[in-house]
């Protein structure tokens, strides 16, 4: 069996691999664009950074050592320019000699992944404009920066890789802006509170988040000394362009394949519609494992998860590919991780579901641990069947797994009742001895059981606190002009404070609070909230006395 892979990064040699273990007697060709195959994409940043100090550690595999470890024949810097279906034929050029070869294939996979979108506006020809997808971007860019060529620069995009190239400009000594059209940065991968989260420990950090705000050009004598957005021109040495991607499929025009906004269309065996074809990576949609919906996750991990199970399939032993729960994780600037899998609150909403949410601010270890830090976990559950649906995590630790819980959590359809007493490993150097995991869990757990009232901080932002008095809880004072309670020293009536006052009882993280309200509650008192997250995730200004 001829099986033709275009493509050869992610998706395109993984499926050319395990196909190749499966059936030895395959006979498996792989074109390439590029000049290198099996590249570390997500791993660019950090070469700018130098946290990867050699571009050599950039490439997973070169063509030479592919081809004699697999089998496949690699055929690098061709380019397919047509598929005939009909004749199960691809028209390729060689970039080198511009030479047009035909491809005859039993069975297509089709990986050809996707380039950087680059917008229309001026100047993006100048010296230090550049882009963030192959080894020689990065390569350029580290290149500048440790000559002494930038020291301003703007990176134009707040997704992953804008804001992890932002992260390893400022460790490099530039000074970095962001800016993203979208209102915050990490649009669609967090709910907005915790994205101005991020924001504000961006600003802190030193790095300009600019949201809102367009990219409309770039000035200069040659090279770049001004980028151009709707809001005001920005001084810079170098422009980095992390708007976004576009499906490299412009190839397949009249083929029959069917597209959604030039994104192939797969099944849950990542065949296409036209028999013997499949598609993988990012130029290939998904569905999402929740909604059943077709959906584009242009990953390195779906890409390897999907080369995969399509190369099983081809061999003969379909496995059908359940979806993806949008998970991600990233290193972000000021010293923060974020990860999330499942739907975000406002998705869920958006979905139809009546949801339950709860904001948790936990200890990542034991408090008394070198290095012990804190997580922010906000979970998203269905108040209908107490299913789990989502899950985001921010902090300076492990939050790749507390997303991993999530993943396995909301993949086997748990609730949150079997989460929290779920036996997760603990000791002082890893966890807490009731999981942060599960301590969140069990705050979802006392709002949907009525034990706890609360605020969260999205809901405090949208004013739902007006009209109520603001009361410390924290273990000492520390909004000047509050009223002040200590949950022990609650033994009865508060003196001053009707019964059916409205409270929003404020601490540090919200555990104080919560125990002010349990004690309150007992003794009468019928109007009291707790503000999730406390004073750590939402700034609330003492009084004037």
């Amino acid at each position: 069996m001829k099986v033709l892979v275009l493509g050869g990064v992610a998706a395109g040699t993984k499926a050319a691999a395990k196909l190749l273990r499966e059936d030895r007697s395959c006979e498996v060709t792989v074109l390439t664009k590029g000049r290198d195959i099996s590249y570390a994409g997500c791993g660019l940043p950090y070469y700018v950074g130098g946290v990867i100090p050699d571009k050599s550690q950039l490439i997973v595999n070169t063509p030479e050592k592919f081809a004699a470890i697999t089998g496949a024949k690699v055929k690098t810097e061709t380019e397919a320019v047509a598929v005939r279906p009909e004749e199960h034929i691809v028209e390729a050029r060689d970039l080198k000699t511009g030479e047009t070869a035909e491809y005859r294939y039993d069975k297509l996979i089709v990986a050809t992944g996707a380039s950087p979108f680059v917008p229309p506006v001026p100047g993006l020809e100048l010296k230090n404009v550049f882009v963030m997808r192959t080894p020689d971007d990065a390569i350029a860019l580290r290149a500048a920066v440790e000559a002494g060529d930038i020291k301003r620069a703007v990176v134009a995009g707040g997704g992953f890789i804008g804001l992890e190239v932002a992260e390893n400009l400022a460790a490099k000594g530039v000074r970095t802006t962001v800016i993203d059209f979208a209102p915050h940065v990490l649009p669609n991968f967090l709910d907005p509170e915790l994205s101005e989260y991020v924001e504000n420990r961006m600003a802190e950090a030193g790095i300009m988040p600019m949201t809102n705000v367009a990219l409309e050009g770039v000035e200069g004598s040659g090279k770049v000394e001004k980028v151009l957005t709707s809001k005001r021109g920005l001084k810079a040495d170098a422009l980095v362009l992390a708007i976004g991607i576009r499906p490299n499929t412009g190839f397949l025009e009249g083929s029959g394949i069917e597209m959604h906004k030039g994104t192939i269309l797969t099944d849950q065996y990542l065949r296409t519609n036209l028999p013997d074809v499949y598609a993988a990576g990012d130029c290939a949609m998904v569905s999402n494992r929740q909604t059943g919906k077709p959906v584009w996750s242009p990953m390195g991990s779906t890409a390897n998860i999907a080369g995969r199970i399509l190369a099983a399939g081809v061999a003969g032993k379909e496995t059908a590919y359940p979806g993806v729960l949008g998970t991600g994780v990233a290193r972000l600037p000021g010293g923060l991780n974020a990860g999330r899998t499942g739907l975000t609150e406002t998705a869920a909403r958006a979905e139809g579901y009546d949801v339950e949410t709860a904001l948790a601010v936990v200890d990542d270890k034991a408090h008394y641990y070198p290095g012990a830090d804190i997580f922010i976990i906000k979970l998203t559950a269905d108040k209908a069947t107490r299913k789990l649906l989502g899950v985001q995590a921010l902090g300076a630790g492990a939050v790749d797994k507390v997303t991993d819980i999530g993943v396995t959590a909301i993949s086997l359809g748990a609730t949150v009742d079997q989460l929290a007493v779920m036996d997760f490993a603990y000791a002082p150097p890893f966890s807490t001895a009731i999981h942060p995991f599960a301590h969140s869990v069990n705050i979802l757990m006392n709002k949907l059981d009525g034990a706890l009232e609360s605020v969260t901080p999205g809901e405090y932002a949208a004013g739902a606190a007006e009209g109520y008095e603001i009361v410390d809880c924290a273990q000492a004072p520390t909004l000047a002009g509050r009223r002040f309670l200590n949950p022990a020293a609650i033994c009865g009536e508060v003196e001053g404070l009707a019964k059916d006052a409205k409270v929003l009882l404020v601490c540090t993280k919200g555990r104080r609070a919560y125990l002010t309200q349990n004690r309150l509650k007992y003794y009468g008192y019928t109007n009291t909230k707790v503000l999730e997250g406390g004073v750590t995730f939402t700034e609330i200004e003492g009084e004037e006395e």
